[in-house]
């Protein structure tokens, strides 16, 4: 009772009700409380535990790395094995305009970096975004934000920044001669799961090329095999110029990144050097957990189990109730006919041991992002009781 009433009293509170679970610990798809209670995280802390809780590869990886040495100087200046190994094999993974990344400690973070370079890089300053896109809650990300019911009460934020509709044809006009950069998801996560459009990309990739703008992907959710490849924008075949990351990296280390080409990146060395620095960015223990998580993740066949999970889901959740499922692999949301029937939907499932989630746009969408560790039959039991807990309210 004393830590729980220490995070009321002390802990600072994002919302007036949180779900207030007192974590024992976590180990692969399930969160164990101190009530001796078990849960299903079907939503992977947001899409971070993509090898469930305390992967065993992690942390042994963590261990080791912590009896060597933490934090021992500010970000680039001594060299650090597990960063340097880390963005080796990363970028070993990537298109070979994508050979430089840079460390930071969350996906705002990422955002944040990106908007800097592009600004640098090419001296400008407007940036084009997308309704009901998101990338953050710091003043650059979320001045990038397409939801004004998050930015209102920030204003001024960024000026020159400008919105069209993902997917739709009035953004083209919008990227000319003075855009910096175009930012997007190519999933929409907390927008609503929405795919981008696989020609609608490739022509806002085409736009930027022949106006000189930067593109930059936000695939904080998607990335790391979340939507059936390693990074979303190699299904879309439209490679950006600058790729941000985060969530999943670390297996459940703080950790992001932002990676661009060399030429990009000298643009961050000089006048002045040092212009954009982070002290903790690709901490060593982080690192050597993203190397081990990317390690893990390259070895066993993901890209077949998220195609899997994406399959039993959509053809078990048929209750009547459900409008649609979409999305890609392991990044699904779940449209229901109500925002009532959404939630007492997700309050039945945590009450029966399945945690879910609604994403910050809609009040109709269930997340649904589990592990992608989980087996066939603990899925589908979990998809049983989603379609029952629907059915109970919808017959």
């Amino acid at each position: 009772m004393k830590n729980k009433s220490s995070f009321y009293r002390h802990v600072a509170q994002t919302s007036d009700a949180p779900m207030g679970l007192e974590v024992e610990r976590a180990e692969g798809p399930f969160i164990y409380t101190t009530d001796g209670k078990r849960y299903l995280d079907f939503i992977s802390g947001i899409a971070v535990s993509s090898l469930g809780h305390c992967h065993p590869r992690v942390i042994e990886a963590v261990k080791k790395q912590v009896n060597r040495h933490l934090h021992v100087m500010v970000y680039g200046e001594f060299i650090q094995e597990p960063q340097a190994a880390y963005a080796e094999l990363l970028n070993a993974q990537l298109p070979d305009s994508l050979d430089r990344v840079y460390f930071v400690n969350s996906g705002t973070e990422a955002n944040e970096g990106a908007l800097k370079l592009a600004k640098k890089h090419t001296g400008r300053h407007k940036f084009v975004g997308f309704r009901h896109g998101y990338h953050g809650d710091t003043h650059g990300s979320l001045s990038v934000t397409g939801r004004d019911v998050y930015r209102d009460p920030y204003l001024p934020l960024l000026p020159d920044v400008y919105f069209a509709d993902f997917n739709g044809e009035d953004a083209l006009p919008l990227i000319d001669e003075q855009t910096a950069a175009v930012i997007l998801e190519p999933i929409q996560g907390e927008g609503g799961i929405i795919p981008a459009d696989k020609k609608w990309l490739k022509a806002v990739r085409q736009r930027c090329d022949e106006v000189g703008a930067l593109l930059i992907f936000d695939e904080i959710q998607t990335g790391f095999y979340r939507t059936g490849s390693l990074f979303a924008f190699q299904k879309y075949q439209v490679v950006p110029d600058i790729l941000c990351l985060a969530k999943a990296m670390a297996g459940g280390m703080p950790m992001g990144a932002f990676v661009s080409s060399s030429e990009i990146f000298t643009s961050f060395m000089h006048d002045p050097p040092l212009n954009h620095v982070t002290t903790f960015g690709g901490h060593p223990v982080s690192c050597a957990a993203a190397h081990a998580t990317l390690s893990e993740l390259l070895d066993k066949d993901f890209a077949s189990r998220a195609a899997t999970i994406e399959e039993v889901t959509r053809n078990q959740l048929n209750a009547e109730g459900i409008v649609e499922v979409r999305g890609r692999g392991a990044m699904l949301g779940m449209e229901l006919e109500s925002s009532e029937l959404t939630q007492h939907v997700v309050k039945d499932c945590l009450e029966r041991g399945i945690i879910l989630g609604w994403t910050l746009h809609s009040n109709t969408l269930v997340r649904l992002a589990p592990p992608l560790i989980i087996d066939k039959d603990l899925l589908a039991e979990a998809l049983g009781i989603i379609n029952k807990r629907i059915r109970s309210r919808t017959e």
